[in-house]
């Protein structure tokens, strides 16, 4: 029984959910990012470069072989073996423009957080010591 109680405040623990939590968020924005990056940033470009989607950039090291009749029996084709270079360079883009997306959140939140620390401090409640001189002070005032 212990053992299950143990893992229990494991999970309920307040890291593993801000954990959880970032996992999560982190997943929608990756596909946030993509988004941008496919539908948004990368049609231009390609545009740009004369109609190049950079998922299809590749180079073909062997051909593709077209079905064959060998002997009276039919030889199954052999796929194009290739180095898809521009899938790499979709991945690389897109690992960038998520770094940068992920510096200015960082940015900003430190920024706000400057700001934070910066703001002067309410002051301290008087002590007691303090609220007693006070009225003392105003009993004075109040006799003059």
């Amino acid at each position: 029984m212990g053992f299950i109680k143990d893992f229990k405040a494991f999970l309920l623990k307040g890291d593993i959910i801000n954990l959880a939590t970032a996992v999560i968020i982190a997943g929608a924005f990756g596909a946030i990012v993509k988004s941008f990056t496919n539908d948004i940033l990368m049609p231009p470009i390609g545009l740009a470069l004369g109609g190049v989607d950079f998922t299809e950039l590749k180079y073909v090291l062997q051909e593709a072989q077209p079905e064959a009749i060998v002997n009276g029996e039919t030889v199954a084709a052999v796929e194009a073996v290739t180095i898809n270079y521009g899938n790499f360079i979709q991945l690389v883009l897109n690992f960038i423009i998520i770094g940068f997306f992920i510096f200015m959140v960082l940015k900003a939140y430190e920024k706000t957080k400057k700001k934070e620390e910066a703001k002067p401090a309410a002051p301290p409640a008087p002590t007691a010591q303090e609220k007693l001189l006070m009225e003392i002070r105003d009993t004075l005032k109040a006799k003059q």
